[in-house]
């Protein structure tokens, strides 16, 4: 297959969950044998570390009108550039409609993926944005073949459901290949780890500096973060790295017993999800808290997981949990054989290819 792989309105770089994810992606479609071309529609940041391929950029530094005008001269020259490429199908991760993107689907057929629940996530980027997405977010999803959702629930939300596209549930994965689980290290304290970055209320933020203020015998780093957002003081035993690239936060992981997942997907009236965080510290070996349905994970019993409640007052009521586990997980390490069938890529990324030719074989049908 020929495939045409499009991100738009972020840069992605290899030192982000979301670029790791695309870059696996690409990559082992490419080891199975599949022509594959990344075009990403971004703001020009700067980015050194960006992804391989076209890139098709817009201004941030001008007026609104102007940067909005730049978004839609940008998707015209990229959609150009894949009419050129003639893909056989097109894998598009949901962005925010920017015109003409809904002519992709005169190029080939495009399968969308779909990662969270739009209508909740962007009410986080103001009400200007939030009414825009509300109103257009339609004109993509009628236009799509199909989707590709990381989680049972996206699937069955109304808000999807009701454009009748054939759907493959696909948790997010990771390449287990390029990962080498870290050895456990000999911490009297336990250490807990968290990764990830401002503007995200899901992540709960605040809890895990709850957290650290009811037990002060553990000691938590967290990485993404220079300040947060209250600017009160931060306990003794909480530290704030900000950005680290992945060799600097892999040398903080390596020093952790204990990771946690996303703390308060429910501020986003989210019961389940796949993060990636989750996928990498499991891959890296660290046992882990999660705080949500895993779509991979809920159903499995092994003594490295920590499932919590998916409410506000989860460290509340299970703090004490979580500091008993931080402690029994000295010294400790995930079974990579046992967790592997469940977050490996290889298999997941099999199923989304196969996806792929039913829907390039649907489409030829319409066609006929």
């Amino acid at each position: 297959m020929r495939i045409a792989y499009i991100s738009l309105h972020w840069p992605r770089t290899l030192s982000t969950g979301v670029g790791k994810k695309i870059h696996g992606h690409i990559e082992t479609w490419k080891s199975l044998g599949h022509d594959v071309c990344f075009f990403m529609h971004s703001a020009d940041e700067g980015n050194l570390d960006l992804l391989p391929g076209e890139k098709f950029f817009y201004p941030t530094q001008s007026g609104t009108l102007q940067r909005e005008i730049g978004r839609i001269h940008a998707a015209i020259e990229m959609l150009r550039a894949i009419e050129r490429y003639q893909p056989d199908i097109i894998y598009l991760r949901y962005g925010i409609y920017v015109y003409p993107v809904h002519r992709l689907a005169t190029i080939a057929p495009v399968i969308e993926e779909i990662n969270t629940n739009d209508v909740e996530q962007h009410k986080e980027l103001g009400i200007l944005y939030s009414l825009y997405n509300r109103f257009t977010r339609g004109i993509l999803l009628k236009s799509v073949s199909g989707l590709s959702c990381v989680s049972k629930e996206l699937a069955k939300i109304s808000r999807f459901r009701r454009f009748k596209k054939p759907t493959k549930i696909i948790a997010n994965g990771v390449d287990l290949r390029k990962i080498i689980p870290l050895d456990a290290p000999n911490n009297k304290i336990p250490r807990i780890i968290f990764i990830g970055g401002p503007g995200h209320s899901w992540h709960g933020v605040n809890k895990i500096v709850e957290l650290a203020k009811r037990f002060p015998d553990l000691k938590i780093d967290m990485i993404g973060y220079n300040t947060l957002s209250d600017g009160a003081p931060l306990p003794d035993n909480l530290i704030l790295y900000g950005y680290l690239s992945s060799k600097e936060y892999l040398a903080i992981f390596a020093l952790a017993d204990v990771a946690i997942s996303s703390l308060a997907l429910h501020r986003v009236n989210l019961l389940e999800a796949s993060p990636l965080k989750s996928r990498e510290y499991l891959a890296y070996g660290l046992p882990t808290i999660l705080a949500y349905k895993d779509t991979d994970l809920d159903a499995l019993d092994f003594d490295f997981l920590l499932k919590i409640p998916n409410r506000e007052d989860n460290i509340t009521t299970h703090g004490k949990l979580i500091r008993d586990f931080a402690y029994r997980m000295r010294g400790r390490r995930v079974d990579r054989e046992a967790i592997a069938p469940y977050i490996d890529t290889q298999l997941k990324e099999q199923q989304r290819l196969a996806f792929f030719e039913e829907i390039i074989e649907q489409a030829k049908k319409k066609n006929y």
